[in-house]
């Protein structure tokens, strides 16, 4: 699995970083983990607003921080 966390740093980018890799933890599973800030890159994703969640390829949010039971939910998927 691979995740990725488009932003650029913000504080809401770091706190959904932080949620995610508890997240991965909690359940247990392998994921790599990839933040993406090169602002091309989040764009070619069609991502307007940051931060943002990408699990394998799919934009799963934008523009918000998902609660910590959303993102294990949307590991799950």
């Amino acid at each position: 699995m691979k995740i990725e966390i488009l932003g650029t740093g913000c504080p809401k980018c770091k706190k959904l970083t932080e949620q995610v890799e508890e997240a991965v933890k909690e359940l247990g599973i392998s994921a790599e983990i990839v933040k993406v800030t090169d602002i091309q890159d989040i764009i070619n994703y069609g991502v307007m607003m940051t931060p943002a969640l990408v699990i394998d390829g799919e934009v799963k949010s934008a523009g918000s921080v998902p609660s910590p039971e959303e993102i294990i939910k949307l590991l799950k998927e």
